[in-house]
């Protein structure tokens, strides 16, 4: 018999978030959270995203152990503003029994169908800025600290339930040493010229600060006409910038200005951690510390995180401006390969700004949408 409880009190928190540990173990692909930090996104009295949305967290019992967990999150803006009537699930881990992910899945519709929302979506998180979709390629890929990973049953429950693609994400990768640095330093200079612009680059992480909340405003301008985009509150964009800001290395963000000094794009990639979380293993004491500043230190991969362009400015070759900055400083500390974090797979935008770079897909993961 299953059986489903409510997980409520911070002893049942802690329980949901160390259930993953659990199913993965000795897994070499799963890059485990910080369980501290992990707990801290799912409190209400902590995440900003909170302002916008709600969730409740459920774990499936087996013989009086945890066989599964499941986020039912409801995003109000969402909802009232943009009139999506979506219910959103997310943090969805399960073994492998068809039973267990029914009677997860169960409870979200019903929570659903309370709310009179029309569908549902997973595995989302609160906005865009959260993790998304299972994997459906790629599991023998090393995942990211920005992505979930999920096994092959995670795919095939939901689809044997009912739900359908609604949509499916790229993760590519490339090597430096595919990127032409004299042609993007060229084109960069001509670019400047043209339009009056200039690069803003920073060694130290106190001089990006001042910054941060105006990139971000760059960023819900850049990304306000994507699919089911959920604008980031300026709470959020506090909330950001003290959880991560400190983990990137300065030469990782990379602005350019227009001649009055307006910031209108950015990029931002981050030090590969995986390897230095799956050495901390949830756990920032005695030595996880150690692994993420040697990680952040010594990076030879790093993940491009995000990419935003003033709207005004797009399709003008700005982004040849980030890019050659990017390969001037990852040649002078080692970087040799960049991870790209998931991009839909419709945004041929996107697709067409990495092109030159001769990207590889190596992992698909997929948003599954079922009628409630």
């Amino acid at each position: 018999m299953i059986t489903l409880k409510e997980m409520i009190t911070k002893k049942d928190m802690k329980q949901f978030v160390l259930f993953p540990f659990s199913i993965y173990k000795n897994n070499p692909y799963w890059v485990p959270p910080i369980i501290s930090e992990e707990l801290e996104v799912l409190d209400k009295d902590k995440n900003p995203a909170f302002e916008n949305a709600e969730a409740r967290f459920f774990v499936a019992i087996k013989n009086g152990e945890i066989v599964g967990r499941i986020a039912a999150i409801i995003n109000w803006y969402e909802v009232k503003e943009q009139h999506i009537k979506k219910m959103r699930f997310g943090w969805y881990d399960v073994i492998d029994d068809i039973e267990v992910s029914k009677v997860l899945i169960e409870k979200v519709v019903e929570i659903g169908k309370e709310n009179n929302l029309i569908y549902m979506e997973g595995p989302v998180g609160f906005s865009n800025l959260d993790k998304v979709g299972v994997l459906i390629e790629g599991f023998n890929h090393i995942g990211t600290m920005v992505t979930w990973y999920s096994l092959p049953h995670y795919k095939e429950h939901l689809e044997q339930i009912g739900f359908v693609k609604e949509k499916e994400y790229l993760e590519n990768n490339f090597k430096l040493s595919k990127i032409d640095a004299n042609y993007y330093e060229r084109i960069s200079k001509l670019i400047k010229r043209r339009f009056k612009l200039s690069s803003l680059n920073f060694s130290k992480t106190k001089d990006i600060m001042p910054y941060v909340g105006e990139m971000f405003d760059l960023f819900n301008k850049s990304y306000a006409t994507l699919s089911s985009y959920v604008p980031i509150s300026k709470n959020q964009i506090e909330y950001f910038k003290k959880k991560y800001i400190s983990f990137i290395n300065p030469d990782f963000i990379k602005f350019v200005m227009n001649e009055d000094g307006k910031l209108i794009a950015f990029g931002i990639m981050m030090p590969s951690f995986s390897k230095a979380l799956q050495k901390a293993n949830g756990k920032l004491f005695p030595f996880g510390f150690y692994h993420l500043l040697k990680a952040k230190r010594n990076a030879k991969t790093v993940t491009s995180y995000l990419i935003g362009v003033d709207p005004a400015y797009q399709n003008k070759g700005i982004t040849a401006i980030i890019f050659s900055d990017f390969t001037t400083s990852f040649k002078a500390i080692g970087v040799e390969t960049v991870i790209r974090t998931p991009e839909l797979e419709d945004n041929s935008a996107i697709h067409q700004l990495w092109k030159n770079f001769d990207p590889k897909t190596h992992k698909r993961r997929r948003t599954y949408k079922k009628n409630l």
